[in-house]
């Protein structure tokens, strides 16, 4: 039998549409400082607005998911698409942190429109068995590709223009993604008993599942983690290694200023994380998800631990970037495909949704507490260790996962 091929329009759509929507997602933490100098706000008021932006997109997860099964994956990302540059339009003429943080629910649900929730499934749904796990990894290194270019390109712009003119220019980038939809049709691959299950029914058994549970729980230091990292770690990059950074070889490659180093390690956490993801998708395919998933948490937590615990120097800043991003967001085509495995294809959106909101839930409490933390103590390091702790903890909760369907009869 001739094999299918990897590479589909509905995969490189959807790569695109990830692809531009991370990149911009990815940015927000470089506009911390300007935008808090600018106001004088306090470090926890934009990092607030920022972990709302979380927690909608969250919210916002299992709501498109369970839209795109019933309306069309199509109509599904134009509405997301259409939300997220009104919230970043909406967001360019604030002058106010309530102002900001109300936008910021716009924002999140946009980011839930043209995230992994709705794009993994179609993807997935479009993919073949033996492609389905490196055809979600490649969808999720799109959003890493995005992360490479995201902060580095907003750091360009605000030397050019004011962060309100980014802002605008960022939601006519998202509205352009719609020019790629009609090339994303997605067959649906699902088997006979799935189409005739009910989506109360399949929610109902997954509800019931401990494993379903287990995997919501695990997700959720991923999510503290990426999300405290992204918003902080230029601002933390750049109070740090402002008196190292001045000559030496970052300074000789061109790394001359602390928010340029900020930024570029958010770009090299990308970049690294290209190469794990497809390498957890090449995994996927080949070894048990629970157990590389619980050796990605693992590793996250050597990684975070060791790094806090040495000083902080540029050289440092940079191996870090790389080893943690090599695990970056490789938990997510792992986890996905878990859902999809043990409960099907037909509502993987609405599933995958569900546990990504835990995913979310984390993005919100890293984000927020890393702020408010810095507020009261002038550091993150307390924020750093609950990050281990919580890391830990994942790994040790995917161990007992059942990775096996959950009554549902095997695709024919």
């Amino acid at each position: 039998m001739e094999k299918s091929p990897l590479f589909s329009p509905v995969l490189i759509v959807g790569c695109v549409i990830i692809m531009v929507s991370f990149a911009i997602r990815a940015s927000f933490g470089v506009f911390q400082i300007p935008i808090a100098e600018e106001f004088g706000w306090l470090r926890s008021e934009f990092s607030l607005a920022i972990a709302i932006q979380n927690l909608a997109w969250g919210i916002g997860q299992p709501i498109f998911g369970a839209m795109a099964e019933k309306i069309g994956d199509r109509k599904a990302i134009i509405l997301g698409a259409v939300i997220y540059a009104l919230g970043l339009t909406l967001s360019a003429g604030t002058e106010t942190p309530l102002a900001l943080q109300n936008y910021a629910w716009l924002v999140g649900f946009g980011i839930a429109g043209t995230g992994f929730g709705v794009i993994l499934a179609v993807v997935g749904r479009a993919a073949s068995d033996e492609n389905r796990s490196m055809s979600l990894a490649v969808v999720t290194a799109a959003g890493s590709a995005g992360q490479i270019f995201g902060a580095p390109v907003a750091e360009w712009l605000l030397s050019v223009m004011s962060w309100q003119m980014v802002f605008t220019v960022f939601a006519g980038a998202i509205l352009s993604m719609i020019l790629t939809l009609p090339f994303m049709r997605a067959p649906v691959q699902v088997n006979r008993a799935e189409l005739e299950e009910s989506m109360g029914t399949i929610l109902m058994r997954a509800f019931k599942d401990p494993s379903y549970t287990l995997i919501f729980l695990g997700f959720f230091s991923c999510g503290y983690q990426l999300a405290f990292i992204t918003a902080h770690f230029p601002a933390f990059v750049t109070e740090l290694c402002g008196p190292i950074l001045a000559g030496g070889v970052l300074h000789n490659m061109g790394i001359t200023t602390t928010s340029a180093l900020g930024a570029v390690a958010i770009s090299l956490i990308g970049l690294a994380n290209v190469g794990g993801t497809l390498l957890a998708g090449w995994a996927g395919n080949r070894y048990s998800k629970k157990y590389l998933l619980a050796g990605i948490y693992t590793g996250r937590t050597i990684i975070a631990a060791v790094f806090i615990m040495m000083p902080i120097t540029p050289t440092s800043v940079i191996i870090f970037s790389v080893a943690m991003g090599s695990l970056w967001l490789a938990t997510v085509p792992l986890t996905s495909g878990l859902i999809a495995h043990i409960y099907g294809l037909r509502y993987m959106g609405t599933l995958y949704g569900i546990i990504f909101f835990s995913h979310q839930l984390g993005s919100f409490v890293g984000v927020w507490l890393g702020g408010r933390m810095y507020d009261a103590y002038g550091s993150y390091t307390t924020v750093w260790w609950i990050g281990v702790a919580v890391g830990a903890f994942s790994a040790i909760v995917h161990l007992p996962v059942r990775e096996k369907p959950a009554g549902l009869v095997a695709a024919s």
